[in-house]
């Protein structure tokens, strides 16, 4: 979940002038960067040798 105070940071960090799209995707960015943190955190990630055999599969 997303912070009020990362929200405001991200918001901050905008140029002046900024389209609602450009908002939205940093939005989007940092939401998607939080829900990676916390499954990270419950273990719910891969280790860097499971990605690539995982990879591999896929190019097969």
């Amino acid at each position: 979940m997303i912070t009020k105070e990362k929200l405001l940071e991200t918001l901050k960090s905008m140029p002046d002038k900024f389209s609602v799209e450009e908002l939205m995707e940093r939005v989007l960015l940092l939401q998607k960067i939080e829900i990676g943190l916390e499954q990270s955190e419950r273990g719910e990630g891969y280790s860097s040798e499971e990605a690539k055999k995982m990879i591999k599969e896929w190019l097969k």
